[in-house]
């Protein structure tokens, strides 16, 4: 954390003290914040990397407000709540102000600067990002967004990119195998040749051999002359093969032969060429289950899945949606010259309750729709593309189940968030999101919730 800097506010001299050696000791100066009024203007003029404002439940209020302000300046600027005495209903509203954690007293200095760290880790990554490959054309980042599982999958990738496996990228439409494909060659000693990608979905059969491993002329009716196939187009590079759960079984083995013998021969051709090439696949697909239904080659599976990287969907990591948001409302709106788009805090509170089933794909088309013709002053929920918005309310009507379970975790372990949290397989923070998420009443009004008169209510208002 060396050279960094942190805004604190904290009205208790002993924990102001504690915070400033514990972060100063990890090489991050420190502001003190006269008042809460004071943030955003100091952290406007200072421009620190991290906020970090300890507060009773007196206090709330103000410190939402300025939380806004302060994500009004810069949306990425990571703020962290120290909480004296709060309710849930604090906590709640932290998660919706996008904020990166919520401490509780007795405060824990290793989880504070446990949590400072990641910060300044994760500013850095997009700093990174944002300059692209180094000269040397070696990558330097590789996701948007700073969840754990995002830092995980990065973190292995690059072990991955490093070795000459073969690697396989699962994960749903949309999440970004492509891109981690990329990442793998741009990160290799391969780097410098060619990157090949091939949908293994849109070649038929009957063209499969000729695409892949190319052809002789006069090797069959229309061949007029010879032709270099896709995987020897790939040469000292890697070849990206795309979609290829969706390979058919008479296409399967084909692949496989290559792959084993690392060496191809053209249709026609008299003589197999030498194969040097990596190979990185990636499918949407259960191969495990495929294998077992007879629709997926064992043997090809096993070849393929040496190493092996999941994308996790979007909605399975919903803090990254606005670092994404920012993201692509920069990366698509610079050069035009135009002024910088803004969200509003609803339209960002909608988009992070949406359930995003193209994922990160969808979440871009949907920035480009706004950018054709944004409108004046934030973007409200009404000038969203009227198609989305349709599928925004769709997914808000569609949770009821979701929304009865949490209700009767909370129930059953008596208002206990650990525990419910425990029961529905989550953290407390992901707890914390679906009760904003779902309008859960808090713990002052368990009394209400679990009136036997008001909860089937309560179950029925849910469908």
């Amino acid at each position: 954390m060396q050279g960094r800097l942190a805004v604190l506010f904290d009205r208790n001299a002993g924990r102001r003290a504690s915070v400033t050696a514990a972060l100063a000791a990890s090489g991050c100066a420190v502001h003190l914040c006269a008042s809460v009024s004071d943030l955003s203007f100091d952290s406007g003029r200072l421009q620190p990397c991290v906020v970090i404002i300890a507060f009773d439940s007196l206090l709330a209020n103000a410190v939402l407000v300025e939380t806004d302000k302060l994500h009004a300046i810069d949306r990425r600027l990571a703020v962290i709540f120290i909480v004296a005495s709060g309710s849930e209903d604090i906590a709640i509203a932290a998660v919706r102000s996008g904020v990166k954690d919520y401490l509780r007293e007795p405060l824990d200095l290793d989880a504070l600067t446990s949590t400072v760290r990641r910060c300044l880790e994760s500013t850095a990554s997009r700093k990174s990002h944002s300059n692209s490959r180094q000269s040397s054309g070696a990558a330097t980042n590789v996701f948007v967004g700073s969840s754990r599982p995002m830092r995980e999958a990065s973190e292995y990738l690059r072990h991955v990119a490093r070795s000459q496996a073969t690697a396989l990228v699962t994960g749903e439409t949309g999440t970004g195998k492509e891109l981690a494909a990329r990442f793998i060659h741009d990160g290799s000693d391969r780097r410098r040749g060619p990157f090949v990608s091939v949908n293994c979905a849109a070649i038929p059969d009957t063209l499969l051999e000729s695409e892949l491993f190319g052809h002789e002329s006069g090797a069959f009716t229309g061949a007029g002359h010879s032709r270099e196939g896709l995987l020897q187009q790939a040469n000292g590079g890697t070849i990206f093969l795309d979609e290829v759960g969706d390979l058919t079984m008479q296409a399967q083995p084909k692949i496989l032969r290559a792959i084993e013998a690392r060496e191809i021969q053209r249709v026609g051709g008299r003589r197999p060429d030498k194969l040097d090439v990596r190979i990185v696949g990636a499918t949407n697909q259960d191969l495990e289950s495929a294998v077992e239904e007879g629709r997926f080659r064992k043997d090809l599976y096993f070849r393929l899945n040496v190493t092996r990287i999941h994308l996790p969907p979007l909605r399975e990591r919903p803090s990254d949606i606005v670092e994404l948001l920012d993201h692509y409302l920069h990366q698509l709106n610079s050069g035009r010259g135009a002024k910088r788009v803004e969200l509003s805090a609803e339209t960002v509170t909608a988009l992070q309750a949406y359930s995003w089933p193209g994922n990160v794909r969808e979440l871009k088309n949907l920035v480009e729709a706004i950018l054709v013709c944004p409108p004046i002053g934030c973007v409200g929920v009404g000038d969203l593309p009227e198609d989305f918005r349709r599928r925004l309310q769709r997914v808000c009507d569609l949770p009821a189940a979701e929304r009865r379970r949490l209700i009767e975790a909370l129930l059953t372990a008596k208002w206990n968030k650990s525990r419910a949290a425990t029961m529905l397989h989550c953290s407390r923070m992901t707890l914390y999101r679906k009760m904003a998420k779902y309008s859960v009443l808090t713990s002052d009004d368990v009394h209400v919730v679990s009136h036997p008169a008001v909860t089937p209510f309560l179950r029925k208002s849910a469908k």
